[in-house]
């Protein structure tokens, strides 16, 4: 069974990705936002959303191998 730290984190990455980038649209000024995303093991990726701030998020992600 999945930790919570390891559980499906896509819509809520989604949704930050997405508020993130409305605050740079609004803000007056020079904004940016930069993903980076990491390999792990067992079919997990780490991706970190840095916007000044960073923000962590671990996605299960399915064998593409398997199609």
């Amino acid at each position: 069974m999945d930790s919570p730290a390891t559980a499906l984190a896509l819509p809520p990455l989604q949704t930050k990705l997405l508020s993130l980038l409305d605050e740079v649209l609004s803000h007056d000024g020079f904004g940016s936002v930069r993903v980076d995303v990491r390999l792990l093991k067992r079919g997990q990726k780490e991706v970190i959303l840095d916007c000044g701030k960073q923000y962590r998020f671990v996605v299960d992600v399915p064998d593409l191998n398997q199609r």
